[in-house]
């Protein structure tokens, strides 16, 4: 019941993740930041379920999410089929955010720990085929999110990575063949490009959705890039799903209160670019405060002359635009809906923006080659 939910939630602290039992897979979801959020997300949750049951789970924040699949044989021999790194936070579905095959920030000593962490799981369980797993880091210490005994959606991804039909060599062992014998079919070697897969949103087919990134899978299809450097390869996934970043222009800019001291090295590289930068009050006397030079411009409901009249005017290149209240979700809203209708590129996560802005950066000095597939595989 509700002085339950709200028991659990003072003892383990904010944010939380709730989610009502009723729904398969429990992927309705949301974060609740403060307890009228959880009251409210609680009791719309108790009328719809026929149990009367939520689940609250501590939420980690500023965290890296990691996805790896594996394949274990009847014997016990396990191979790392991929290990992915989100771009954005953990508490962004994995359906939804973008990822890297190799990892582009997490060090080997790391990669090294997950692969232990995975590989015991999978012989604790005894799998036989493919196993996915979703784990975080944070400060340096690694927590298991989710274990599947089954393929991944990412499974796909990591094949045309490799160059390798993933989904066959499982579906042999799971009829009995073993890893030694399948692998000697093809020609394993370690990864020479970054592959980042990028998800593709359906936003524009349906009016009044908001395009704010959370913990419910939002996206219809995803595509790849794929190149020698990191950036280059998010560069191109960006390309393919339409998102075409500016090399000039300005940026506006709004940050929940919690993140604002994350935006300070992203801004000062826009700066450094020669980007101009407009932000809402807030988020103007934070920068300001910091050294950094930024324009102050009206949200909507201030009237005059506001944010989304600017984008509308193809005044705005660039948005950064993150938030927590529902309150600020609200009154942001149409800032993400305009941006969508007049194809200004848009970030919703301190980690997208970085790296979108670091992109920017590589860019400058850095054209995009072209091969086939066939020519990387």
């Amino acid at each position: 019941n509700l002085s339950e939910a709200n028991q659990i939630a003072n003892d383990i602290g904010y944010p939380i993740l709730i989610r009502p039992s009723y729904v398969l897979g429990g992927r309705a979801m949301e974060i609740a930041y403060n307890e009228k959020h959880l009251e409210s997300f609680t009791l719309n949750a108790l009328e719809a379920s026929s149990n009367n049951i939520i689940l609250v789970d501590q939420y980690l924040e500023n965290a890296i999410e990691v996805d790896v699949d594996l394949i274990r044989d009847t014997k016990g021999e396990i191979f790392i089929a991929g290990i992915m790194e989100h771009i954005e936070e953990a508490g962004i579905h994995s359906g939804d955010s973008a990822c890297s095959l190799p990892p582009f920030s997490i060090n080997q000593d790391l990669q090294n720990k997950i692969i232990n962490w995975v590989s015991k799981i999978a012989e604790e369980i005894k799998v036989i085929g493919l196993m996915n797993t979703q784990l975080a880091i944070k400060d340096e210490s690694i927590y298991v999110l989710e274990v599947n005994p089954r393929a991944s959606r990412t499974v796909p991804f990591v094949a045309k990575a490799r160059g390798i039909p993933i989904a066959k060599i499982a579906a042999k062992i799971m009829t009995g063949d073993l890893l030694e014998n399948i692998l000697n079919d093809y020609d394993i070697k370690e990864l020479e490009t970054f592959n980042v897969k990028e998800s593709v949103f359906p936003f524009n087919k349906f009016e009044g959705v908001d395009l704010i990134l959370g913990p419910e899978m939002k996206s219809t299809g995803e595509v790849m890039g794929i190149d020698s450097t990191f950036l280059s390869a998010f560069a191109k996934s960006q390309i393919a799903c339409g998102t075409i970043l500016p090399s000039k222009g300005k940026v506006f800019i709004s940050i929940d209160d919690d993140n604002k001291k994350f935006i300070l090295t992203v801004v000062k590289k826009l700066i450094d670019l020669n980007f101009i930068i407009v932000a809402t009050k807030g988020t103007a006397k934070f920068l300001n405060d910091h050294n950094l030079k930024v324009e102050t411009i009206n949200k909507v409901k201030e009237g005059g002359s506001h944010i989304v009249k600017a984008i509308s005017d193809n005044q705005i290149d660039l948005v950064i635009n993150t938030t927590k209240t529902q309150g600020s979700i609200r009154d942001s809203y149409s800032i993400r809906r305009t941006s969508l209708t007049f194809n200004v590129p848009y970030y919703t996560t301190i980690a997208g923006a970085k790296v979108a802005v670091d992109t920017i950066e590589h860019l400058k000095n850095n054209n995009l080659k072209v091969k086939s597939l066939q020519d990387l595989i």
